[in-house]
C-alpha cells in the first residue's frame, strides 16, 4: 500500500523524527504497510511479476523475503522496498537510487516526504527503499558515524548491507554502474556520506539534507572522486549548520562537510555561485537557496552546497525537490 500525504502532513509526520534525535527520547516509528513478494518466480506466486518476465509494471512495494533461499542473508534478514518504472525492461540499464531515511523513520516514510517515487517512470530510475535497524527506543537508525545515529553502539554493520542492497538490486534489475546514486535525509545523508567513503568503487554521486561528514576528515578515505551535493537549512537546530556534538560525538558543519569533501576530490578550495537561488523551503519568502560549488573538481567529484537560509531541520521542500535532486544527479554520472 502507498502512503499518498499532503506535504504539510509529510512535514508534521517527519517533525517528530527531529524531535527523537534532538532529544534522544523513546518515540516509536511510523511503520506503513509492508507488501512483500516472494521472488520465487513459480506459477501463480507473488514473485511472478518480479522475476518472471522481461518487463513488469511499477509497483507499490517488491522486497526479498525470508523465503527468499538463493538470496544474500544480510537482504533475507532484512528485506526492502523497490520501486521501478512502468514497464521496465529488465536487460535495460537503469540509474539506481538508494533512498535512506532519517533517524526514527522508514525508507516508505522518507518516500512520502521526498516524493521521489513520483519520478521513477518518468525520468526512468530504480529506487531502493532500505530501512534502518530498530534501537533500544524503537526509532530506526543507520550507523552511519560517531555522532549520528547509532546511540545503542549497536554491532550493525550498515555499510555491508547497503553494499548487499545494489548488489541485490543488480540480480533483480540492469543497473547502470556509472549511475548508482544515494539521497538521504539527516541520519540518512551521514549514511550516503558514509557510503561516499567506503564505498567509492559504487557510488557515483550524494545528495544529502542535513547530514554531515566525519568530524575528523582523515576518517574518509575513499578510493576514487565520488559527486557530493549537501542541502542544508542554517537555522537547522537538530543538524546545526555550523556542525555541533551529539552527546559527546562531534560533527562537521555543512560547509566544513562540503570543503572536505572539495578536498578530497580534487577540488579549487573557493566555492563560487553555481547556479540561481532556488526556493527549496516553500515555509520561507522567495528564493530561499543559495547555490555554490567548488571548481576544478577531478572527473566524478564535485563537491556542492546548496543553503537554505533560516531554513530548518525538515524544510517545507516543494513539489518540484525530487526533479531538481534527479536532474542534479543525472549530471553527475560517473565519467
Amino acid at each position: 500500500m502507498k502512503l499518498v500525504l499532503s506535504r504539510p502532513v509529510r512535514a508534521s509526520l517527519l517533525s517528530l523524527i527531529a524531535l527523537a534525535l534532538a532529544q534522544c527520547s523513546p518515540s516509536p516509528s511510523p511503520t506503513p504497510d509492508v507488501v512483500t513478494a516472494t521472488d520465487s518466480g513459480g506459477a501463480g506466486d507473488a514473485g511472478e511479476g518480479l522475476d518472471g518476465g522481461q518487463t513488469a509494471d511499477a509497483a507499490d512495494t517488491e522486497v526479498a523475503t525470508q523465503s527468499d533461499s538463493g538470496r544474500n542473508p544480510l537482504i533475507v534478514a532484512r528485506p526492502y522496498r523497490v520501486r521501478a518504472p512502468e514497464g521496465v525492461d529488465r536487460t535495460m540499464p537503469l540509474p539506481l537510487v538508494l533512498l535512506l531515511h532519517g533517524y526514527g523513520a522508514s525508507g516508505a516514510l522518507q518516500d512520502s516526504y521526498f516524493g521521489m517515487s513520483d519520478q521513477v517512470t518518468a525520468r526512468r530510475f530504480l529506487l531502493a527503499m532500505p530501512d534502518g535497524t530498530m534501537d533500544a527506543m524503537s526509532n530506526r537508525f543507520w550507523n552511519a558515524s560517531d555522532a549520528c545515529c547509532n546511540f545503542g553502539r549497536s554491532a550493525v554493520d550498515d555499510v555491508a548491507y547497503l553494499r548487499a542492497v545494489i548488489d541485490d538490486m543488480g540480480t533483480r534489475y540492469a543497473v547502470d554502474p556509472a549511475r548508482i546514486f544515494v539521497v538521504g535525509h539527516s541520519n540518512g545523508g551521514f549514511m550516503g556520506l558514509r557510503l561516499a567513503c567506503e564505498m567509492s568503487d559504487r557510488i557515483a554521486g550524494v545528495v544529502s539534507l542535513a547530514g554531515a561528514g566525519f568530524s575528523v576528515a582523515s576518517r574518509c578515505t575513499p578510493a576514487r572522486a565520488v559527486n557530493i551535493l549537501q542541502v542544508h537549512g542554517t537555522a537547522d537546530a537538530t543538524v546545526l549548520y555550523p556542525g555541533g556534538l551529539f552527546g559527546t560525538a562531534r560533527y562537521p558543519g555543512a560547509e566544513q562537510t562540503v570543503g572536505d569533501w572539495a578536498a578530497r576530490n580534487g577540488c579549487g578550495m573557493t566555492r563560487v555561485s553555481s547556479g540561481a537561488d532556488l526556493d527549496l523551503d516553500t515555509g520561507l519568502p522567495g528564493a530561499d537557496t543559495t547555490r555554490t560549488a567548488h571548481e576544478m573538481c577531478r572527473p566524478g567529484g564535485a563537491a556542492e552546497l546548496w543553503r537554505i537560509n533560516n531554513g530548518g531541520h525538515i524544510p517545507a521542500l516543494p513539489p518540484t525537490w525530487s526533479t531538481q535532486v534527479i536532474d542534479w544527479l543525472y549530471a553527475h554520472a560517473r565519467s
